[in-house]
């Protein structure tokens, strides 16, 4: 049997905990371009992501092709993160309670696409009080790469019960990678995907989605029998 009776949580950072739609936008929007509303964002898959939808996508790719300004783009949305992206509200007492709770182990994963993005992370959430030294684990993830790996490898590391273990993400992948590693998934749709992609497309069930930061941060503390929120 498993040696420790600690619970573990992992979340996914952006989209779960950090408002990375509005990170995004104030980042392209000071290179001329535009990335829509949110709605039509959560819509959207693979390049149309970040380079807006059909409506955007030809001015967008114009910036992004021209000369350096892919780099000059990523310099920016590094500089925005670092210095200006915010949490969801709540999500900062959030992980301050976790990480102050003395029998839940905490992970993060991320594929934040800035440069060196473990420095970024680190920056901005010591901007909200939150020590990512404290974190029990912390992976940066490419793009395309599967989650589920990482998933398995930090509770078999720590050697916790997969039934303990909690994945929370925003997007259809993070429920699948929860389910591969063994893992309760806690989904929110405000985030990249919204509740009708996550519900219709993926027949993900009603009962793992919250709709709001206060949701998640409610069903999340329910789980671990943590306090309430207070304020």
């Amino acid at each position: 049997m498993y040696p420790s009776r600690d619970r573990l949580v992992i979340i996914d950072a952006d989209g779960t905990v950090i408002d990375a739609f509005a990170a995004i936008g104030l980042a392209f929007s000071r290179h001329g371009m535009d990335i829509g509303d949110l709605d039509r964002f959560q819509k959207r898959r693979n390049l149309f992501k970040y380079l807006g939808g059909l409506k955007e996508f030809p001015r967008n790719l114009g910036k992004q092709i021209g000369k350096g300004g892919r780099k000059e783009v990523l310099a920016t949305l590094t500089e925005v993160y670092r210095e200006e992206a915010v949490l969801y509200p709540g999500m900062a007492g959030l992980l301050r309670a976790l990480l102050d709770a003395p029998d839940i182990r905490i992970g993060m994963v991320t594929r934040n696409i800035t440069r060196e993005p473990e420095v970024t992370l680190a920056r901005l959430l010591g901007r909200h009080g939150v020590d990512v030294a404290r974190l029990d684990c912390l992976d940066c993830i490419p793009l395309r790469q599967d989650k589920t790996p990482y998933f398995k490898a930090a509770r078999e590391r720590l050697r916790i019960n997969p039934a303990l273990c909690y994945a929370c993400g925003d997007e259809h992948k993070d429920y699948v990678a929860a389910l591969g590693s063994g893992m309760r998934p806690l989904i929110v749709s405000y985030g990249f995907e919204s509740h009708a992609r996550l519900t219709r497309k993926f027949a993900i069930a009603e009962e793992f989605i919250s709709p709001t930061p206060a949701a998640f941060d409610a069903n999340l503390r329910h789980s671990l029998g943590l306090s309430p929120a207070t304020g």
